[in-house]
């Protein structure tokens, strides 16, 4: 066992909810699959009573067929009957299963879509608190789970639950004795499955965790490659991602292990009721006045009780997989949306938007308050700098300006309109975020800044970058607009993703601008080609800059200066500068460094 790698203390208790509960839970929630299950069931119930044609007929031409002597007519009659509906039977079968393909191929697309949705809806405190494997792990590997699932598993249970409630049915009619019988020998599985059951589904949900975990160890090591063999962790990463797989196999082996006894339980009960039957009916049979062909008839139905009974048993760990998925699945969809669209939405005025925030405090859920009594009034049209110590709370009200969350307490109006009542639709188009790290998507830079203004063609996406005075290096790409900028970006350096940035946010033509400055080194081109095109996307729009470089803060108009959350000084720079206070110690500091740098070089 790897060091490092904890028993999850929860393996050994029942989770929080059963099987039946998190289906009753997941039906709730999915009017589309309830229908199409009503309508399965149906058909499951037609089709198993096909299925008993067989030990019908059989009972009929062994009682009747020879009875007096062989009687040919009746014999092939009976037959003819027997194949022909066998036939329609088989046509049942495959309208069945269709119809549960459909039913479930359905329920899954809406499933993965509603998910993927609601992680895109949940506020940035759930975010911050979620990790990112987790969150992909609800979308795709549950979602998985549940497909593998939906393609045989439920239609087993509905299939086969039905087939064995058809064939007792039956059972009773001919015989209650030996019904009796075989339901006093299957009876003691029930407690015992249901024992094994919630054990198994305990470690299917742990094993749903290790798996997540596993997920977001890897993406961490993938995406910090760089860094790990510049610094010579390897080995310590290793050991992490090591210790989740670990955690999983443990999972993956604990879930096998009951399995493993359930399967071999059902094959042990099944091969004792045919044996009881046998010997039962041939003892007791004449005195109660059992034919022949009923006691064959009642072997065979004993028998097709045993395939059901097995193929559950063989479904059974996929069941309970499917089920720690979907519960996880469930628990992420039930995570309340805080930041709720208008029930009337107002309109948000054209133009460059002022600002008011008004006592706004803000928390990440149950941690500590981030902002502070934070109230400040920033006419339309202005150029403003955010700056402050990391931590210091201005990212946050950048993000909260653009209702990625709601302010714990006060509001917030953009254009005189309080930000709650503004539809999601208005406020992205007058409101635009560029974030720090300038995040592309692999395609083209003309598709990245096109997401601006989806309907732009190529000839305004090319003068976005000439209004901002990048034309000379949209010339000098391999492929001009057309180039290939990577996954998340890479063929292009850190400074040129947030030049296509800027480009995409000078195309959306908003009202207020929000610009989370990028912190990486870039080399002085791009940072000259970067000052310039924020001087010229700031022209004739409201712009708050998350500062991080202090030559951002020089050009603006107005200063704000955080500390620990709250607002400590407001101005214009030189002012700022001047007056000795947190600023001045921040610009002295950038002044240092900056100066030490240029020594250096």
């Amino acid at each position: 066992m790897t060091v490092g790698a904890v028993e999850n203390p929860k393996a050994e208790e029942a989770p929080e909810q059963g099987a039946v509960a998190i289906l009753r839970r997941g039906l709730a929630g999915s009017p589309g699959l309830r229908a199409g299950l009503r309508s399965s069931l149906g058909l499951a119930v037609l089709s198993a009573a096909g299925k008993l044609i067989v030990p019908i007929a059989l009972r009929q031409i062994l009682d009747h067929g020879f009875s007096g002597g062989f009687r040919a007519g009746f014999v092939y009659w009976t037959s003819g009957v027997a194949a022909v509906a066998t036939l329609l039977v088989i046509l049942l079968n495959r309208l069945v299963y269709l119809r549960l393909v459909r039913s479930a191929q359905d329920f899954l697309f809406d499933l993965r879509t509603r998910t993927f949705a609601h992680v895109h809806r949940l506020a940035i405190a759930h975010h911050n608190e979620a990790k990112r494997g987790e969150l992909v792990t609800r979308v795709t590997s549950d979602v998985v789970t549940l497909a593998q699932f939906a393609q045989w598993g439920a239609m087993s249970w509905i299939i086969n639950g039905i087939t064995i409630a058809v064939v007792l049915v039956v059972l009773a009619i001919y015989s209650w004795q030996l019904t009796v019988v075989t339901v006093l020998i299957f009876l003691p599985v029930l407690p015992a499955m249901r024992f094994l059951q919630r054990r198994q589904l305990a470690a299917y949900d742990w094993q749903r965790s290790a798996v997540a975990t596993t997920l977001t160890e890897i993406s961490e090591a993938v995406m910090g490659a760089a860094v790990i063999r510049a610094y010579g962790i390897g080995r310590s990463t290793f050991g992490r991602i090591r210790a989740a797989i670990d955690d999983q196999y443990r999972a993956n082996m604990r879930a096998a292990g009951f399995f493993s006894v359930m399967f071999a339980l059902s094959d042990l009960v099944g091969a004792i009721a045919v044996g009881a039957v046998i010997g039962v009916g041939v003892w007791w049979g004449p005195e109660w006045g059992l034919t022949r062909g009923t006691v064959v008839a009642v072997l065979f139905l004993v028998t097709m009780l045993l395939t059901p009974i097995g193929e559950i048993g063989e479904v059974l760990d996929q069941t309970q997989t499917a089920m720690a998925g979907w519960r996880k699945i469930l628990d992420l969809l039930e995570e309340p949306v805080e930041v709720l669209d208008p029930a009337h939405p107002v309109p948000v005025p054209s133009g460059p938007l002022s600002i008011d925030v008004e006592g706004v405090s803000f928390a990440y859920h149950d941690g500590p308050l981030v902002l502070r009594d934070v109230s400040v009034s920033i006419p339309a049209g202005t150029n403003v700098a955010i700056v402050g110590e990391t931590g210091s709370g201005k990212t946050t009200l950048a993000k909260l300006l653009c209702r990625l969350a709601d302010p714990t307490e006060g509001r917030i109006r953009i254009g005189g309109v309080d930000l709650r009542d503004v539809a999601a639709s208005a406020r992205a188009t007058a409101i635009r975020l560029v974030p720090q790290d300038g995040f592309l998507f692999q395609n083209t830079v003309a598709e990245n800044v096109r997401l601006g203004r989806p309907q732009a063609s190529d000839a305004e996406v090319e003068a976005a970058f000439r209004h901002l005075g990048l034309g000379w290096w949209l010339e000098r790409l391999p492929d001009g607009l057309a180039t290939d900028v990577g996954e998340r970006g890479d063929n292009l350096s850190v400074g040129e993703r947030q030049l296509v940035a800027l480009a995409r946010a000078q195309l959306s033509d908003a009202g207020l601008l929000l610009l989370d400055e990028a912190t990486s080194a870039v080399d002085a081109e791009t940072e000259r080609a970067l000052a310039d095109a924020l001087v010229r996307l700031a022209g004739g729009r409201t712009t708050i800059s998350v500062a991080h470089r202090l030559s951002t803060a020089e050009a603006a108009d107005w200063v704000i200066v955080f500390d620990h959350g709250r607002i400590v000084e407001m101005g214009p720079h030189a002012e700022l500068v001047d007056q000795g206070g947190v600023y001045s110690r921040l610009y002295e500091s950038w002044r240092g460094n900056t100066s030490s740098e240029s020594s250096s070089d």
